[in-house]
């Protein structure tokens, strides 16, 4: 891998966090999963019975030294490029706009704009207050106790990437109440702003009051984080 862009960077930090990790096999099938790639199929690009893979993710096999995790790491990334890159793009993304992707899980700018009501129905969202407008240019997706533990004012305003047009996708949320919170001091406000992992009758009571103050829609869903983030990958 020549160069410093995104498959690059990427595969350094992959290989980084699993060589570093307490438990590497556990970092390697987070990283695995991430990419939705099987265990047989990765086992496949590299030439190995799949027992392999397990035994590795599982510890029952002496941790990967630096030359097998390199060759685990070009293996997904290989697999995701035949497959469109999308993975790949999705991170270069984040890495780009100088966040780690801990903290933004994906950052995308659509071609044209997309109505909000199209975009909660591939989140099976539930619109709690409605805003301004109607329409978004691109979503954010972030962890919310990361961002809230560690960016800044600025960093915060930041994960509006090329516009305000945007929806921000809080995961990780149990009532919303830090997330909102947080918002106030960004100005301006995102078109939409999205708390996964709780329903309507778990969220924070003044939230609604919060979102219209603010003029955002205001949105909440309990989809499978991965599956949600398979939805927004398919969004340009």
């Amino acid at each position: 891998m020549s160069g410093r862009g995104p498959k690059r960077e990427l595969a350094e930090k992959i290989a980084g966090e699993i060589t570093l990790s307490d438990d590497p096999g556990a970092t390697l099938r987070k990283w695995r999963t991430d990419f939705d790639v099987s265990q047989t199929d990765l086992a496949a690009e590299l030439d190995v019975s799949s027992s392999v893979i397990s035994d590795y993710e599982s510890g029952r096999r002496e941790s990967p030294g630096i030359g097998v995790v390199g060759r685990l790491v070009r293996g997904l990334l290989e697999i995701d490029e035949r497959r469109g890159g999308d993975r790949i793009r999705q991170y270069g993304r984040v890495l780009s706009a100088g966040f780690d992707s801990d903290v933004v899980l994906d950052l995308r700018e659509y071609a044209t704009s997309i109505y909000l009501s199209a975009f909660y129905d591939d989140l099976e969202a539930t619109e709690i207050a409605s805003g301004a407008t109607d329409r978004i240019s691109g979503h954010t997706v972030i962890d919310s106790i990361e961002a809230i533990t560690r960016l800044s004012s600025e960093e915060f305003f930041r994960l509006y990437g090329q516009s305000t047009n945007r929806a921000l996708v809080f995961t990780g949320v149990t009532r919303g109440e830090s997330p909102l919170v947080a918002l106030r001091v960004v100005n301006p406000t995102p078109n939409a702003v999205v708390l996964h992992g709780i329903d309507e009758d778990e969220l924070w009571d003044h939230a609604a009051d919060l979102a219209r103050i603010d003029g955002y829609s205001l949105a909440v869903t309990k989809a499978p984080l991965q599956e949600m983030l398979d939805h927004l990958v398919t969004l340009e």
